[in-house]
């Protein structure tokens, strides 16, 4: 098991695939002009099924492929096909992504024509789906995003739907003051239809300084009281969990769960912190709200031996700190996009 200097006991790693994205959002590419990386700096798939392989024969557990947008990326589907051949120890595979392209169809290079992209991950072994969704108003969708991209959005997730994914879809929702405050009841409402679990994740600075402002900042308590406002007071639901740090509460009368992650407001929010991140082009980073980062691809590509590589890992984790730096005046030094979702 790996375990941190302050207990953190890590089995779950985040994996970005690609630093490239259909779509711009203002919290994540907060500038249209974006230097993608060049393609040689970007790991292979060989490569990270190597290093996912590696940090599977140390006792990680949970895989997220993310991005960027992992979709966009070419030969996706065979991705996860070799994921599913090459690391059976992995029991929970998820994928981070904005949804628009869960209902593109494959080739028959990829899959059986037709099926949506959806289905083809579904098939590869994908247990869950982490989906981005900020508002349902087609004008906001187009401002957040930079894309008017939400019917794809929407018809991707009843994509995701149809798929069945077995751990279930997750819609995340980044709150940001004047700006979706004002959509926060109907995508419950929304959710609650479809029978879908939402979270609502605070702004954090991870783009540019600038984005986090008291201008755009919203906690997760005002969104809790602006939810109660209007369906009733929310019940705290202690016994749900799932992997990552929301707290979760009950809508009155009903079953529908909401998720809170407040890394701004919340305390002790880090202590059952279980994950490392690697990011596209081969950084180790044990925690997202840190500068720390250590760079395996070059080892890798000098010819490290798994042992060597092993060590690496080893070495991150007695890095990773007890918290995260978010409150201390932190200046990202790279994008959200270029770190992984």
């Amino acid at each position: 098991m790996l375990t941190s200097p302050f207990g953190h006991c890590i089995s779950y790693l985040r994996v970005s695939i690609t630093d490239r994205c259909n779509e711009r959002c203002r919290y994540c590419i907060p500038d249209e002009v974006q230097e993608w990386l060049p393609r040689e700096e970007v790991l292979s798939y060989e490569e990270i099924i190597r290093l996912i392989r590696i940090g599977a024969s140390l006792g990680i557990r949970k895989l997220r492929v993310t991005g960027g947008e992992p979709l966009a990326r070419a030969g996706v589907i065979g991705f996860f096909q070799m994921l599913r051949d090459n690391v059976p120890e992995l029991t929970d595979l998820g994928i981070s992504t904005n949804g628009t392209l869960l209902n593109r169809k494959v080739d028959s290079t990829s899959g059986r024509d037709g099926e949506t992209f959806a289905k083809a991950l579904r098939a590869r072994g994908v247990r869950s789906a982490n989906i981005s969704l900020d508002t349902l108003d087609a004008k906001r969708y187009a401002e957040i995003s930079g894309r008017n991209y939400l019917d794809r959005a929407l018809s991707g997730i009843d994509a995701a739907i149809a798929a069945q994914f077995p751990g279930g879809i997750k819609i995340n929702c980044v709150l940001m003051r004047n700006c979706n405050e004002a959509d926060l009841p109907e995508l419950v409402e929304f959710c609650g239809e479809k029978g879908l679990l939402l979270r609502f994740i605070e702004l954090m600075p991870v783009s540019t300084r600038d984005i986090l402002s008291d201008e755009n900042f919203l906690s997760t308590g005002e969104a809790r009281r602006q939810i109660e406002a209007a369906f009733g007071k929310l019940e705290p639901v202690a016994d749900f969990r799932t992997n990552g740090p929301a707290v979760y509460y009950r809508l009155p009368g009903s079953t529908q769960k909401i998720g809170f992650i407040g890394a701004l407001t919340t305390p002790h929010f880090c202590e059952s912190c279980n994950k490392l991140r690697l990011t596209c082009e081969g950084k180790l980073r044990p925690c997202l709200g840190s500068w720390l980062e250590f760079d395996i691809k070059a080892p890798l590509r000098a010819g490290a031996s798994d042992d060597e590589l092993r060590e690496l890992f080893l070495q991150v984790v007695q890095k990773k700190p007890e918290k995260h730096d978010f409150l201390n005046n932190y200046q990202p030094n790279r994008r959200m996009v270029a770190i992984g979702g």
